[in-house]
C-alpha cells in the first residue's frame, strides 16, 4: 500500500485512489473545551501560520514579540520584595530600641563618660593658632573682584574665605560678597545681617582691601549694571596658576571682573601665602554680627548651667532629618503610607521631575548599606547611649525641623530627657529677630556647637566641615568631634537581636576612632577649613604648653 503523494513520481504509474469514503471508519465525536475570544482567535492564527511551511522563519520572531508583549503588562512599580534583604539595608532600629531599652536602663557605667572621652595624647605637644598678619602697606590695585556666594550659610563661608584669598593673591580689591537667594534656604540675608562687616574690612586692611561697592566710575562704563560685567565661570577647584594667568589679564583690562557662583572655586592645594590668607578670613577676620553672637553666647552659658552636674560639660549634636533632607535622601523609614506619601510630595516641591525621570531606578537599601541614609533621632540617641553616655548628659540639638518630630524625637527624649534646642533655651521675644532668616538660626546653633565639649556630626556637609576645623584651632589642633562610620552603624542597627554588652562595645570602638582621628594633618586633597594644621597652627612642645599652663 502507497502513501498518498499530492506531488506525481517521475514515472508512468499514476496515484493510487483515496479510499471509498463508505469504507472509512467514522471518527469517535469530539468535545473540545470552550475558548475565550482571544484564545479563538490566536489558534486560528496560529492554525494558519502551520500550513505554510515558512512558520519556523517567523517562529523566533513571534516569540520574542510575545515575551516582550507580556513583560509590558507587568508593573514592577507594585512587585513585593524580595524575601531576602541584604544586611544593612532595612530600617530596624525601633526593634533594636526596644530589645535593648531594659540593658540600657539598668545600666550604671556611665556617669562621668563626658569627663573621659578625649583622651588622645596629643603625641609631640599640642597646637596652636599662628596666623602672620602683614605690617607693610598694599601696592596699587590691579582691579575689582566682585563675587556672588550661592548656597546656605557655611557654604557661602567658603565663597567668601576663597574670595580673600584670590584677591590677594592677584593684587585686587574685594567688593563684598553678594549672597544668592536660594530657592531652599529662602533666606534674604546679607552680607552685613549676619557678619561684622567693619571688623572684616579693618581685620584684613594690610592684607586685603575690601569695599562695600564699585566707584562709580567704572560701573559707568557698564550702565550701573552688575550684569553686564563680564563674567567668569570658572571651574570647581581650579589652580592659583589658572587665576594668575587667565582671570588676571582680564581684570587688568576691564578694571572689574565677577565671578559667579564662587563656593570651591579654588584648589584646596594652594601655596602657602594663599593658605594664609584663608586662615585670617575664616579664624579671624569672619565674626557674626552682635546680636548674633551675643544670643550664641547666651545659650552656651545656659547650656553650661544646665550641665553643672558634669561640670558645666555638654554635648552638642548637628541632626540632618529635616523633611527635605529625608526626601533627597531617598531612603526608606518605618513612616509607611504616610511617609511614602510626603516624601513623594517633598521631592517634587524641592527637585520637580529629578527623582521621577524616565528610566531612573533608586536602591533605598543600597542607599542605607553605603551609609547616605540620614541618622533618625533614635539612632542618635542609640549610638551615644551605647557610647557611654548616661540619662544625666546634657545635649544641645542643631536642627532645623525635624520631619514627624513628635513621633521621632520621643526615644531621643526618653534617653536624654535634659536635651535642649534653641527653641527650648529661649523665649519667643529673644529668638523672634532671627526666626525667618535660616542663615542666622544656623550662626546661633554655629556658635553654640562650637563650644561644647563634645560634637557630633550625623551627615556631612558644609556645617560640620567648618566646625571640624573651628574646633581644631580653639582646642589644640583636635576637633573633639564623633564621626560615626554610618555603613557599620547600619549593620549594626540592622540587628535586633544584638545583646546590649556586644552593642556597647562597638559604640565604644566608634568612639575611640573618633577621638584617635580627632588631631589630623592637612593632605593635599584635604581643606584647610575643616584641617587648619600647620597651614594655619603650629606645634607647641610639652614644656610650652606646661608654661602656659601655670601662668593661666
Amino acid at each position: 500500500m502507497h502513501a498518498y503523494n499530492r506531488v506525481p513520481s517521475s514515472g508512468q504509474s499514476s496515484p493510487s485512489a483515496p479510499s471509498s469514503p463508505r469504507l472509512r471508519s467514522k471518527p469517535a465525536p469530539r468535545f473540545p473545551a470552550p475558548q475565550t475570544l482571544p484564545q479563538h482567535l490566536a489558534s486560528q492564527f496560529l492554525s494558519l501560520l502551520l500550513r505554510r511551511q515558512g512558520i519556523f522563519l517567523f517562529a523566533p520572531l513571534i516569540y520574542i514579540s510575545a515575551v516582550l508583549f507580556y513583560i509590558n503588562t507587568l508593573d514592577f512599580h507594585n512587585l513585593p520584595p524580595p524575601h531576602y534583604a541584604p544586611p544593612g539595608s532595612v530600617y530596624r532600629s525601633p526593634q533594636l530600641y526596644a530589645n535593648l531599652r531594659p540593658q540600657m536602663d539598668s545600666d550604671n557605667s556611665n556617669a562621668d563618660a563626658i569627663s573621659t572621652i578625649w583622651r588622645n595624647s596629643y603625641k609631640g605637644g599640642e597646637w596652636r593658632p599662628c596666623i602672620d598678619k602683614s605690617s607693610r602697606g598694599l601696592p596699587e590695585s590691579n582691579g575689582y573682584i566682585y563675587i556672588e556666594a550661592n548656597g546656605g550659610l557655611n557654604q557661602q563661608r567658603t565663597s567668601i574665605c576663597n574670595a580673600v584669598a584670590v584677591a590677594g593673591y592677584l593684587n585686587a580689591t574685594l567688593v563684598i560678597p553678594h549672597f544668592h537667594f536660594h530657592s531652599i534656604w529662602r533666606d534674604p540675608s546679607k552680607f552685613s545681617d549676619i557678619y561684622d562687616e567693619e571688623f572684616f574690612v579693618k581685620t584684613l586692611a594690610n592684607d586685603v582691601r575690601v569695599v562695600d561697592k564699585v566707584p562709580g566710575l567704572i560701573m559707568e562704563r557698564f550702565d550701573y549694571n552688575m550684569t553686564n560685567v563680564y563674567n567668569f565661570r570658572i571651574k570647581a577647584l581650579s589652580s592659583v596658576s589658572y587665576y594668575r594667568g587667565t582671570v588676571l589679564p582680564k581684570m587688568v583690562e576691564e578694571q572689574i571682573i565677577r565671578i559667579s557662583p564662587f563656593a570651591n572655586r579654588l584648589s584646596f592645594d594652594a601655596p602657602p601665602a594663599v593658605q594664609r590668607l584663608r586662615c585670617l578670613a575664616n579664624y579671624e577676620a569672619l565674626r557674626f554680627l552682635n546680636p548674633i553672637l551675643s544670643l550664641g553666647q547666651t545659650l552656651v552659658a545656659r547650656m553650661k548651667d544646665r550641665s553643672a552636674n558634669n561640670s558645666g560639660k555638654y554635648i552638642s549634636v548637628h541632626l540632618r532629618f529635616e523633611e527635605d533632607m529625608v526626601a533627597f535622601s531617598c531612603c526608606i523609614y518605618d513612616g509607611g503610607d504616610k511617609e511614602k506619601i510626603d516624601m513623594d510630595a517633598a521631592r517634587e516641591r524641592g527637585w520637580r521631575g529629578k527623582f521621577t525621570k524616565r528610566g531612573k531606578v533608586i536602591h533605598p537599601g543600597a542607599i542605607r548599606i553605603n551609609g547616605k541614609c540620614p541618622l533618625t533621632p533614635l539612632e542618635v540617641g542609640l549610638m551615644l547611649r551605647g557610647m557611654g553616655f548616661g540619662k544625666s548628659t546634657s545635649i544641645y540639638l542643631a536642627s532645623g525641623k525635624i520631619y514627624d518630630s513628635e513621633r521621632h524625637m520621643k526615644p531621643l527624649l526618653e534617653m536624654f530627657p535634659l536635651l535642649q534646642t534653641k527653641e527650648m533655651l529661649t523665649s519667643h521675644e529673644e529668638l523672634a529677630p532671627f526666626q525667618n532668616y535660616s542663615s542666622r538660626m544656623a550662626a546661633i546653633d554655629y556658635t553654640v556647637c562650637l563650644h561644647s565639649e563634645v560634637f557630633v556630626t550625623t551627615q556631612g556637609g558644609n556645617f560640620p566641615h567648618f566646625l571640624l576645623g573651628h574646633r581644631r584651632f580653639l582646642y589644640g589642633g583636635h576637633s573633639r568631634t564623633i564621626r560615626p562610620d554610618k555603613r557599620k552603624l547600619a549593620l549594626l542597627y540592622d540587628n535586633p537581636n544584638i545583646g546590649w554588652k556586644s552593642f556597647k562595645r562597638q559604640m565604644l570602638n566608634v568612639r575611640a576612632h573618633s577621638d584617635s582621628k580627632g588631631i589630623e594633618i592637612k593632605r593635599p586633597s584635604d581643606s584647610i577649613y575643616s584641617v587648619p594644621c600647620p597651614d594655619c597652627m603650629r606645634r607647641s612642645n610639652k614644656t610650652e604648653v606646661l608654661k602656659s599652663s601655670l601662668v593661666t
